[in-house]
Protein backbone atom coordinates (compact mmCIF):
# COMPACT_ATOMS: atom_id res chain seq x y z
CA UNK A 1 0.00 0.00 0.00
CA UNK A 2 1.76 3.48 -1.07
CA UNK A 3 0.15 7.00 -1.02
CA UNK A 4 -3.44 8.03 -0.33
CA UNK A 5 -5.65 6.20 -2.28
CA UNK A 6 -3.38 3.50 -4.13
CA UNK A 7 -2.51 0.22 -3.74
CA UNK A 8 0.23 -2.09 -4.57
CA UNK A 9 0.56 -6.40 -4.39
CA UNK A 10 0.90 -7.48 -0.82
CA UNK A 11 4.20 -9.33 -1.30
CA UNK A 12 4.88 -12.77 1.65
CA UNK A 13 8.27 -12.05 2.64
CA UNK A 14 9.68 -15.22 5.08
CA UNK A 15 9.91 -13.71 8.68
CA UNK A 16 13.79 -14.95 8.36
CA UNK A 17 14.78 -13.65 12.48
CA UNK A 18 16.87 -15.75 14.25
CA UNK A 19 16.29 -15.16 17.79
CA UNK A 20 19.44 -16.62 19.84
CA UNK A 21 18.76 -18.16 23.78
CA UNK A 22 20.61 -15.07 24.79
CA UNK A 23 18.49 -12.33 23.53
CA UNK A 24 17.70 -10.37 26.43
CA UNK A 25 14.05 -10.00 27.21
CA UNK A 26 14.93 -6.29 28.43
CA UNK A 27 16.16 -5.73 25.09
CA UNK A 28 15.63 -2.10 25.05
CA UNK A 29 17.82 -1.08 27.96
CA UNK A 30 16.50 2.24 28.76
CA UNK A 31 13.16 1.34 29.14
CA UNK A 32 12.88 -2.44 30.39
CA UNK A 33 8.90 -1.80 31.08
CA UNK A 34 8.09 -1.01 27.45
CA UNK A 35 10.25 -3.64 26.68
CA UNK A 36 7.96 -6.02 28.44
CA UNK A 37 4.69 -4.41 27.25
CA UNK A 38 5.46 -5.16 23.71
CA UNK A 39 7.03 -8.84 24.65
CA UNK A 40 3.18 -8.97 26.33
CA UNK A 41 1.70 -8.07 22.74
CA UNK A 42 4.44 -10.93 21.44
CA UNK A 43 2.66 -13.52 23.34
CA UNK A 44 -0.77 -12.52 22.18
CA UNK A 45 0.27 -12.96 18.63
CA UNK A 46 0.65 -16.80 18.54
CA UNK A 47 -2.98 -16.98 19.74
CA UNK A 48 -4.76 -13.98 17.93
CA UNK A 49 -3.05 -14.23 14.59
CA UNK A 50 -4.22 -17.93 14.22
CA UNK A 51 -7.66 -16.58 14.66
CA UNK A 52 -7.58 -14.11 11.98
CA UNK A 53 -6.06 -16.51 9.34
CA UNK A 54 -9.24 -19.23 9.85
CA UNK A 55 -11.65 -16.24 9.49
CA UNK A 56 -10.53 -14.39 6.56
CA UNK A 57 -10.00 -17.45 5.20
CA UNK A 58 -13.69 -18.70 6.04
CA UNK A 59 -14.76 -15.77 4.27
CA UNK A 60 -12.89 -15.68 1.58
CA UNK A 61 -14.55 -18.73 0.12
CA UNK A 62 -18.03 -16.46 0.06
CA UNK A 63 -16.14 -14.08 -2.09
CA UNK A 64 -16.74 -13.06 -5.79
CA UNK A 65 -14.39 -10.41 -6.63
CA UNK A 66 -11.03 -12.10 -7.10
CA UNK A 67 -9.09 -8.90 -5.86
CA UNK A 68 -10.54 -9.22 -2.68
CA UNK A 69 -10.18 -12.93 -2.76
CA UNK A 70 -6.36 -12.43 -3.72
CA UNK A 71 -6.03 -9.69 -0.66
CA UNK A 72 -7.57 -12.35 1.82
CA UNK A 73 -5.32 -15.13 0.81
CA UNK A 74 -2.13 -12.67 0.66
CA UNK A 75 -3.28 -11.92 3.76
CA UNK A 76 -3.14 -15.21 5.81
CA UNK A 77 0.23 -15.89 4.46
CA UNK A 78 1.63 -12.77 5.82
CA UNK A 79 0.24 -13.03 9.04
CA UNK A 80 0.80 -17.01 9.45
CA UNK A 81 4.42 -15.53 8.71
CA UNK A 82 3.87 -13.42 11.41
CA UNK A 83 2.75 -15.52 13.97
CA UNK A 84 5.33 -18.28 13.24
CA UNK A 85 8.48 -15.74 13.96
CA UNK A 86 6.38 -14.02 17.02
CA UNK A 87 5.97 -17.94 18.29
CA UNK A 88 10.21 -18.46 18.09
CA UNK A 89 10.60 -15.03 20.24
CA UNK A 90 8.51 -15.84 22.93
CA UNK A 91 10.22 -19.59 23.41
CA UNK A 92 13.17 -17.62 23.86
CA UNK A 93 11.43 -15.52 26.34
CA UNK A 94 10.38 -18.57 28.33
CA UNK A 95 13.40 -20.36 28.34
CA UNK A 96 14.81 -17.58 30.25
CA UNK A 97 12.48 -18.35 33.17
CA UNK A 98 9.17 -16.75 32.57
CA UNK A 99 7.46 -20.10 33.25
CA UNK A 100 4.37 -18.36 34.42
CA UNK A 101 3.36 -17.27 30.61
CA UNK A 102 2.01 -20.97 30.10
CA UNK A 103 -0.83 -20.50 32.35
CA UNK A 104 -2.30 -16.73 30.20
CA UNK A 105 -1.43 -18.67 27.12
CA UNK A 106 -4.02 -21.15 27.83
CA UNK A 107 -6.29 -18.70 29.28
CA UNK A 108 -5.89 -17.36 25.92
CA UNK A 109 -5.63 -20.07 23.63
CA UNK A 110 -9.62 -20.98 25.42
CA UNK A 111 -10.90 -17.76 24.64
CA UNK A 112 -9.98 -17.84 21.13
CA UNK A 113 -11.23 -21.06 20.77
CA UNK A 114 -14.33 -19.50 22.22
CA UNK A 115 -14.40 -16.31 19.90
CA UNK A 116 -13.94 -18.96 17.01
CA UNK A 117 -17.60 -20.71 17.72
CA UNK A 118 -19.23 -17.06 17.37
CA UNK A 119 -20.88 -15.96 14.25
CA UNK A 120 -18.38 -14.72 10.75
CA UNK A 121 -19.99 -11.52 10.95
CA UNK A 122 -18.78 -10.87 14.87
CA UNK A 123 -15.30 -12.35 13.95
CA UNK A 124 -14.90 -10.35 10.82
CA UNK A 125 -15.97 -7.10 12.59
CA UNK A 126 -13.01 -8.32 15.47
CA UNK A 127 -10.79 -8.89 12.70
CA UNK A 128 -11.28 -5.26 11.24
CA UNK A 129 -11.39 -3.40 14.21
CA UNK A 130 -8.48 -5.14 15.72
CA UNK A 131 -6.22 -4.32 12.42
CA UNK A 132 -7.85 -0.58 12.18
CA UNK A 133 -5.58 0.18 15.74
CA UNK A 134 -2.26 -1.45 13.87
CA UNK A 135 -2.34 1.91 11.90
CA UNK A 136 -2.21 3.63 14.64
CA UNK A 137 0.47 1.18 16.54
CA UNK A 138 2.35 1.45 13.20
CA UNK A 139 2.38 5.23 13.22
CA UNK A 140 3.60 5.95 17.20
CA UNK A 141 6.23 3.11 16.88
CA UNK A 142 7.75 4.41 13.41
CA UNK A 143 7.17 7.54 13.89
CA UNK A 144 9.26 7.60 17.32
CA UNK A 145 11.24 4.95 16.39
CA UNK A 146 14.69 6.99 17.66
CA UNK A 147 13.17 7.89 20.62
CA UNK A 148 11.61 4.38 21.66
CA UNK A 149 14.70 1.83 19.93
CA UNK A 150 17.48 3.73 20.61
CA UNK A 151 20.45 1.36 21.73
CA UNK A 152 17.72 -1.62 21.78
CA UNK A 153 18.38 -5.03 20.62
CA UNK A 154 18.98 -4.28 16.74
CA UNK A 155 17.45 -7.91 15.93
CA UNK A 156 13.98 -7.49 18.05
CA UNK A 157 13.90 -3.97 16.79
CA UNK A 158 13.92 -4.99 13.37
CA UNK A 159 11.50 -8.03 13.82
CA UNK A 160 8.98 -5.72 15.68
CA UNK A 161 9.25 -2.62 13.11
CA UNK A 162 9.17 -5.48 9.94
CA UNK A 163 5.33 -6.85 11.33
CA UNK A 164 4.43 -3.25 11.64
CA UNK A 165 5.17 -2.24 8.32
CA UNK A 166 3.44 -5.66 6.90
CA UNK A 167 0.29 -4.26 9.11
CA UNK A 168 0.55 -1.30 7.00
CA UNK A 169 0.72 -3.20 3.72
CA UNK A 170 -2.29 -4.92 4.46
CA UNK A 171 -4.30 -2.17 5.95
CA UNK A 172 -7.07 -3.23 3.73
CA UNK A 173 -7.58 -6.52 3.71
CA UNK A 174 -10.02 -7.06 6.76
CA UNK A 175 -11.56 -4.38 6.32
CA UNK A 176 -12.11 -5.11 2.18
CA UNK A 177 -13.23 -8.44 3.77
CA UNK A 178 -15.67 -7.54 5.64
CA UNK A 179 -17.69 -4.83 3.60
CA UNK A 180 -17.59 -7.87 0.87
CA UNK A 181 -19.19 -10.64 2.88
CA UNK A 182 -21.11 -8.97 6.11
CA UNK A 183 -21.54 -5.19 5.57
CA UNK A 184 -23.09 -3.23 8.14
CA UNK A 185 -21.72 -0.22 10.26
CA UNK A 186 -23.00 -0.62 13.60
CA UNK A 187 -21.47 -3.83 13.78
CA UNK A 188 -18.08 -2.71 12.64
CA UNK A 189 -18.02 -0.23 14.71
CA UNK A 190 -18.47 -2.25 17.60
CA UNK A 191 -16.08 -4.44 16.20
CA UNK A 192 -13.44 -1.60 16.27
CA UNK A 193 -13.77 -1.74 20.23
CA UNK A 194 -14.40 -5.60 20.39
CA UNK A 195 -11.27 -6.27 18.69
CA UNK A 196 -8.63 -3.43 19.81
CA UNK A 197 -9.83 -3.82 23.74
CA UNK A 198 -9.58 -7.40 24.27
CA UNK A 199 -6.08 -7.41 22.31
CA UNK A 200 -4.69 -4.60 24.27
CA UNK A 201 -6.89 -6.56 27.80
CA UNK A 202 -4.90 -9.96 26.46
CA UNK A 203 -1.56 -7.96 25.90
CA UNK A 204 -1.67 -6.06 29.46
CA UNK A 205 -2.48 -9.84 31.30
CA UNK A 206 0.77 -11.02 29.00
CA UNK A 207 3.04 -7.79 30.48
CA UNK A 208 1.85 -8.22 33.93
CA UNK A 209 2.90 -11.91 34.28
CA UNK A 210 6.49 -10.77 32.35
CA UNK A 211 6.74 -8.05 35.00
CA UNK A 212 5.98 -9.76 38.00
CA UNK A 213 8.50 -12.64 37.42
CA UNK A 214 11.00 -9.43 36.87
CA UNK A 215 9.70 -8.05 40.30
CA UNK A 216 9.04 -4.76 38.41
CA UNK A 217 5.12 -5.09 38.91
CA UNK A 218 5.34 -4.73 42.87
CA UNK A 219 7.50 -1.53 42.46
CA UNK A 220 6.35 1.85 42.30
CA UNK A 221 8.54 3.24 40.02
CA UNK A 222 8.17 0.65 37.42
CA UNK A 223 4.51 0.78 37.61
CA UNK A 224 4.58 4.41 37.00
CA UNK A 225 6.16 3.65 33.91
CA UNK A 226 4.00 1.24 32.84
CA UNK A 227 1.56 3.52 33.31
CA UNK A 228 3.42 6.24 31.20
CA UNK A 229 3.77 4.30 28.38
CA UNK A 230 0.14 2.84 28.24
CA UNK A 231 -1.05 6.14 28.01
CA UNK A 232 1.11 7.42 25.35
CA UNK A 233 0.16 3.90 24.03
CA UNK A 234 -3.27 5.41 23.75
CA UNK A 235 -3.01 8.58 22.39
CA UNK A 236 -0.79 7.07 19.86
CA UNK A 237 -3.08 4.59 18.55
CA UNK A 238 -6.23 6.64 19.75
CA UNK A 239 -6.85 8.60 16.82
CA UNK A 240 -6.75 5.54 14.13
CA UNK A 241 -9.67 3.51 16.34
CA UNK A 242 -12.38 7.00 15.83
CA UNK A 243 -11.34 7.31 12.96
CA UNK A 244 -12.39 3.61 12.39
CA UNK A 245 -15.53 4.18 13.73
CA UNK A 246 -16.62 7.30 11.53
CA UNK A 247 -19.42 5.96 9.08
CA UNK A 248 -17.76 5.87 5.52
CA UNK A 249 -14.45 4.68 7.21
CA UNK A 250 -12.23 3.51 4.68
CA UNK A 251 -8.12 2.47 5.38
CA UNK A 252 -7.12 3.99 1.85
CA UNK A 253 -7.28 7.41 2.79
CA UNK A 254 -4.90 7.08 5.28
CA UNK A 255 -1.73 7.71 4.61
CA UNK A 256 1.22 5.52 4.79
CA UNK A 257 4.62 6.42 6.71
CA UNK A 258 7.10 7.68 4.94
CA UNK A 259 9.62 5.23 6.30
CA UNK A 260 7.04 2.51 5.87
CA UNK A 261 7.25 2.89 2.06
CA UNK A 262 11.06 3.73 2.56
CA UNK A 263 11.10 -0.10 4.05
CA UNK A 264 8.77 -1.83 1.35
CA UNK A 265 10.48 -0.24 -1.65
CA UNK A 266 14.39 -0.92 -0.47
CA UNK A 267 13.36 -4.45 0.30
CA UNK A 268 11.69 -4.38 -2.97
CA UNK A 269 15.06 -3.58 -4.75
CA UNK A 270 16.81 -6.59 -2.60
CA UNK A 271 18.42 -8.84 -4.78
CA UNK A 272 18.79 -12.04 -2.60
CA UNK A 273 15.13 -13.26 -2.04
CA UNK A 274 15.14 -15.67 1.25
CA UNK A 275 18.08 -13.96 2.68
CA UNK A 276 18.06 -13.12 6.39
CA UNK A 277 16.54 -9.23 6.75
CA UNK A 278 19.18 -6.93 7.16
CA UNK A 279 18.95 -5.31 10.83
CA UNK A 280 18.09 -1.90 11.60
CA UNK A 281 21.31 0.13 12.84
CA UNK A 282 19.57 1.00 16.38
CA UNK A 283 22.84 3.29 17.31
CA UNK A 284 21.86 5.40 14.54
CA UNK A 285 20.06 8.93 15.41
CA UNK A 286 17.53 8.79 12.37
CA UNK A 287 17.58 4.90 11.80
CA UNK A 288 16.70 4.75 8.30
CA UNK A 289 15.84 1.44 6.44
CA UNK A 290 18.36 -1.15 6.62
CA UNK A 291 18.32 -1.21 2.77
Amino acid sequence: MGEQGATTPITVRQGAFAFADETPAHWIPHAPELAQMINGASFVMPHLEPFLVATLGEAAKLIEDPAVRREARDFCMQETQHYRTHRRFNNVLLGQGYASLAEVEAEMAAAYARLSKRPLAVRLAYAAGFEAMTLGVTDWLVGNRTRLFRGADAGVTSFILWHMVEETEHKLVAHDVYQAVTPGYWRRAFGVLHGALDVIRWSRHCYRALLVADGRWQNPASRLKVWGWAARFLLGAGPALLRAMVPGHDPREIKDHPWVRDWIAGHARQQERGAPMPLIDTRSAAMPVPF
